[in-house]
């Protein structure tokens, strides 16, 4: 890591820096990785850009944390606009809440289904809210982390530099 460190000109802090082996294999020999001469610590997950990564690839931390914190930002909400119209409400649902819900679920789109209900559970109750209603006419999470992944899959296929770029669910995509 020394010399890696040095021939491209990076600082590294070797106290904030984890050692995360990504595997399913039970029995772990540690690599023993150090930069200088302070070792890194070895650690079974660590948050990436608010994505928290576990060493044996399973999702349930970032689920419980994406709930967790969707859920205070939606109380909140509901706190502040107890008598607020439904428009407003869906709006400030939408601008708020849901996104915290779907950040960076192209990598950690769970597949397990008490995950996927924990986060339906969210944005139902935030339905209830807003329509008074039982029912929405809302797009499941679901369906919206599946058209991001495949927006994800279209940027990834056709490339940079290509322009803007039409599709059904993907208006104004980048590419």
């Amino acid at each position: 890591m020394q010399e890696w460190k040095v021939e491209n000109g990076m600082k590294i802090n070797p106290g904030k820096s984890k050692e995360i082996r990504f595997t399913k294999v039970r029995f772990k020999n540690p690599l023993g990785y150090s930069i200088g001469y302070q070792k890194i610590t070895g650690a079974s997950s660590c948050k990436y850009l608010a994505i928290i990564l576990r060493n044996d690839l399973n999702w349930v931390d970032q689920v419980n944390y994406t709930v967790q914190k969707a859920w205070k930002a939606l109380l909140f909400v509901m706190r502040v606009l107890k008598k607020g119209n439904w428009n407003t409400k869906r709006l400030v649902y939408t601008s708020l809440v849901r996104p915290i819900l779907e950040y960076g679920s192209v990598c950690w789109d769970p597949c397990r289904e008490g995950q996927i209900k924990a986060l339906d559970r969210v944005q139902k109750r935030a339905a209830q809210n807003s329509n008074r209603a039982k029912d929405s006419d809302w797009e499941t999470l679901a369906q919206r982390r599946t058209m991001a992944r495949l927006c994800a899959i279209l940027k990834r296929i056709l490339g940079n530099g290509l322009g803007k770029l039409y599709v059904a669910g993907c208006e104004g995509l980048t590419i």
